[in-house]
């Protein structure tokens, strides 16, 4: 492969789909100086009519061209069809949302003439575009993640430039044609194929007024080190999802909900269940009934209608899984179904009993599909066992009593508690962050444009006030 090629592959067979041209520092320099030429003069500003157009001719132009997005979304990242198909639909209702939250965007009176310094004064804030947005895309949802990071910066009247994950290039790519498409000039929205260093000194250079990150705390929190004085950013990394099942849970209708948490799109979720927490009373009940649902998972090519788990991203993702199910079953855990890898990029959907807590599967995030089950004597030890990592973002408890439902929210390290639901949920209109190491900022369409704008305050002075 040349230096300046970026050779897209399928994520399942390892096929070769495409090649890009990556850009250098000149190209990059180039977005750089045109994004900020635009943030800096007001009268470029695209009208919020406009805007409003060209989102719902994008969101036209997505339907039409759905099959093909899809496919595209499939082949690269690897999500089954059924599941894709599901992604590009709630990309298409996030757009939605956006032009909703348009109205929305609002400022607020403050009030004067209270007291003699603010006598004959009217004042009142309004929102403005922040600027700049840089954003990093991750590859588990790339369609939909990209959607989440470039449309609220086109709704506010930010120009953006994204850097996709290098393995899943064509859904960004996808996503700014059907902008392009609606009308959208293309210097409000461009896309930066580069390695590591250039995207590092496009992120960090000090016209970008917004980051927004989604991907491993690792780089997220180099970059955010880096980052030039007065750089907002938003971002967002993984956990280690923890579920805690009472006695009197309903399991027959928490099984399909945590294998489904823990097992779409291979696992490869940041908030995907892996850590369930069972009552010593139903432990074995709660094991084997996730072995059940997972040994009967159909596994394999994500392009086929019947699959439910594709491949990991990579055959070193795949690898890596393995060798952290090996050694929670070497110290100690019972592997209940799966620890197998299947092929060079699928891997078995896998239970283990018990590992020890000192091991990576009970302490670091896997993205991948598998999920650990412990047993518990008290509620309160299992909240202290979930609390005992670095992570802070969605968690869930199942039970049929209030009180130790809001119990448990109240004293669970989350930003986000499902009661009675798996550790994935989530709409494009809630409120979606990590905490601790999970992220910084608060993700969600609207809540995203809100980050992208800022307030400024108007004092009029006049003696006829």
């Amino acid at each position: 492969m040349a230096s300046n090629d970026l050779e897209v592959y399928t994520a399942y067979d390892e096929k070769f789909i495409k090649k890009l041209k990556t850009m250098g520092p000149k190209k990059v320099e180039k977005a750089l100086s045109t994004a900020r030429a635009l943030a800096d003069d007001p009268s470029k500003r695209i009208p919020i009519p406009k805007r409003i157009e060209i989102l719902e001719k994008a969101r036209e132009y997505i339907k039409e061209n759905y099959d093909d997005i899809v496919k595209d979304a499939v082949m690269e990242g690897g999500k089954p069809l059924i599941d894709t198909k599901a992604e590009v639909t709630r990309a298409i209702n996030g757009i939605k949302v956006a032009i909703e939250e348009i109205g929305n965007m609002r400022g607020t009176e403050i009030p004067m003439g209270i007291n003699e310094a603010s006598l004959n004064r009217m004042a009142f804030t309004f929102r403005e575009p922040i600027g700049v947005v840089a954003a990093i895309c991750a590859f588990n949802h790339p369609f939909n993640l990209a959607i989440h990071q470039v449309i609220p910066a086109v709704a506010t009247g930010c120009p953006v430039i994204i850097k996709p994950a290098s393995s899943t290039p064509l859904s960004t790519i996808n996503l700014l044609i059907a902008l392009y498409e609606a009308g959208l000039p293309k210097e409000w929205a461009q896309v930066i194929i580069a390695n590591n260093e250039i995207s590092e000194k496009l992120v960090t250079d000090p016209r970008v007024d917004f980051l927004t990150f989604i991907g491993s705390a690792r780089v997220g929190w180099h970059l955010r080190s880096s980052i030039a004085p007065g750089t907002r950013c938003a971002m967002e990394h993984g956990g280690n999802a923890p579920v805690i099942v009472e006695p009197d849970a309903d399991i027959d209708d928490m099984l399909p909900l945590l294998a489904k948490g823990g097992y779409y799109h291979a696992g490869q979720v940041c908030v995907s269940v892996q850590r369930v927490f069972a009552h010593k009373s139903i432990v074995k009940k709660v094991a084997n009934g996730l072995k059940k649902l997972a040994t009967n998972l159909k596994v394999g090519d994500p392009l086929n209608e019947d699959t439910e788990v594709g491949p990991l991203i990579s055959p070193k993702e795949n690898d890596r899984v393995h060798d952290w199910v090996k050694e929670a079953v070497r110290k100690g855990g019972t592997l209940l179904c799966g620890g197998k890898k299947i092929s060079n990029t699928c891997y078995e959907p896998t239970v283990i009993l018990d590992p020890p807590q000192n091991t990576k599967i009970s302490k670091e995030e896997i993205f991948g599909p598998v999920i650990a089950v412990y047993s518990y004597k008290d509620r309160h030890e299992a909240i202290a066992l979930a609390n005992s990592l670095p992570f802070s973002f969605q968690a869930s408890v199942f039970t049929k009593n209030i009180d130790n439902a809001l119990d448990t929210v109240k004293r669970i390290n989350a930003t986000s508690v499902m009661v009675n639901d798996h550790t994935a949920f989530r709409v494009d209109w809630m409120p979606f962050r990590g905490a601790k190491e999970s992220g910084i900022g608060i993700g969600g369409i609207p809540y995203s444009m809100h980050d992208m704008t800022h307030e400024k305050l108007m004092v009029i002075k006049s003696p006829v006030l």
